[in-house]
């Protein structure tokens, strides 16, 4: 396995960039995105690039994510990683905070001093109003470059997250080559969702507010292999 998690993901889209790595859907809304491996990797190329360019993060800063299971997560989550920034567990002080639309309240917890908040909506559009003392993610990381050269020895947190990914996707019995459908509000975890199907090489379906009654078409509309529900 890869020692660090920039290695790891370019090692899972590298055989095939166009091939879908993570689709998202949204049941309460109706929303299917449906991201390759290089269109993910062009958004968390940006987001590192935002996070180093603009924000002159390096390997030990910390940032915060508060966001729920999302293909923008991912893509936050793996910029962090690729430019070496450690995403905190608990409430303290970080030098970059991301947050949904609706926990910026709870951001109050985590002293920062740049603040990102994210719609999640469908199409990656903005928001329609930005948080006071926040900037948009969306509009922001646009600006930025399309490609980003991740830190060779990755993140002081990569291994702390990277031998539970391995041994969540052998407990999971993930093979390359698997499409694991994820219910995002039973695993939000991203060890679950993103970290255990891409040591694996596996892609993702990742379901939000999961409408049972669709389960079976969509484990045949996309050729589910497996399941975490």
């Amino acid at each position: 396995m890869a020692e660090n998690i920039a290695r790891v993901f370019a090692d899972a889209i590298a055989t095939d960039p166009a091939r879908p790595l993570l689709t998202w859907y949204d049941d309460a809304t109706g929303e299917r995105t449906e991201l390759s491996g290089a269109t993910l990797a062009n958004w968390v190329a940006k987001t590192a690039n935002l996070l180093v360019d603009e924000l002159a993060l390096s390997p030990g800063d910390a940032a915060a994510v508060l966001l729920p299971p999302h293909w923008q997560t991912a893509a936050v989550l793996l910029g962090c990683w690729s430019a070496g920034v450690t995403v905190a567990d608990t409430p303290g002080d970080v030098d970059v905070l991301f947050a949904a639309a609706d926990r910026v309240a709870e951001a109050a917890a985590w002293p920062a001093g740049d603040r990102y908040a994210l719609a999640l909506a469908p199409f990656a559009a903005p928001l329609r109003e930005v948080p006071a003392g926040f900037a948009d993610y969306v509009v922001e990381v646009r600006t930025h470059g399309d490609h980003f050269t991740p830190y060779s020895q990755g993140g002081p947190s990569d291994a702390a997250l990277l031998a539970p990914a391995a041994d969540r996707a052998t407990e999971l019995c993930i093979a390359p080559g698997d499409r694991l459908l994820v219910d995002a509000a039973r695993h939000p975890d991203p060890v679950d969702w993103l970290l255990a199907p891409l040591v694996r090489g596996a892609s993702v379906v990742l379901c939000g507010n999961l409408d049972a009654t669709r389960l079976d078409g969509r484990v045949a509309s996309e050729k589910v292999t497996r399941i975490l529900a």
